[in-house]
């Protein structure tokens, strides 16, 4: 008699990544089902059996959420280029989020904020943003920024969830007299225009969008969130 597959909600998940999915999604789906490297007979039930898989599971939800941001939303700009150099005090400290390109992981945030710590070879961040209003729950996400191009500085490596998941980030602009630079993926699919103060005024706001827009990016897409106190 054939052996009855064995399928749950999370292998199914990971049959609709193809072949286009990553290694660490993968794994991690795989460990929703079962501790990593143990035999499905070596579970055992309990309080403690039941906490372990219930931190895999949650564990599982926020690497796929990392992966959506990186799944393709928007035209890439052609040619994303670096600032030829950014010094690295002036990243340090709390950026508020003034606008950005679409993305799944902060669908539906506010107030959105990245406070940048120094740490050797680059920072901590850690992003934070209000779901649904600047007075809603808040949603926190962890990550580690090394430096890739100490020449220029401009060019990130972030990784997330104790490095499961990364991405190379450039700082494509950088107008420190006025406090606000933009923030992009390598592959030009997302953006976020990242001020030192919680708004920008509305003339160099719109010169920051009109820089973006010369950068070679769909404005038109843009999302700006409402900030802190609106």
């Amino acid at each position: 008699t054939p052996r009855a597959r064995f399928s749950t909600p999370a292998t199914r998940l990971w049959s609709n990544f193809g072949d286009k999915s990553d290694r660490a999604v993968q794994f991690a789906v795989m460990c929703a089902v079962r501790p990593c490297g143990a035999p499905f007979r070596a579970l055992k039930s309990g309080p403690k059996a039941l906490l372990h898989r219930n931190m895999i599971q949650r564990l599982v939800l926020a690497v796929i959420a990392a992966i959506a941001l990186l799944a393709p939303a928007l035209p890439a700009a052609a040619g994303v280029e670096a600032i030829p150099h950014i010094e690295l005090s002036k990243m340090m400290g709390r950026w508020y989020e003034v606008a950005r390109a679409p993305n799944q992981i902060q669908n539906g945030c506010q107030a959105g904020a990245s406070d940048w710590t120094p740490q050797a070879r680059g920072f901590a961040v850690v992003q934070s943003c209000r779901k649904g209003g600047p007075g809603g729950p808040v949603s926190v996400w962890k990550a580690r920024a090394t430096i890739a191009d100490h020449r220029t500085n401009a060019r990130l490596k972030m990784t997330f969830f104790g490095g499961m998941v990364s991405q190379d980030y450039v700082v494509v602009e950088h107008q420190p007299d006025q406090g606000w630079l933009v923030l992009a993926t390598a592959n030009g699919k997302y953006l976020w225009l990242m001020s030192q103060r919680p708004t920008l005024p509305t003339a160099i706001r719109q010169q920051a969008v009109a820089r973006i827009r010369q950068l070679g990016f769909d404005v038109g897409r843009l999302e700006f969130p409402r900030p802190m106190g609106d």
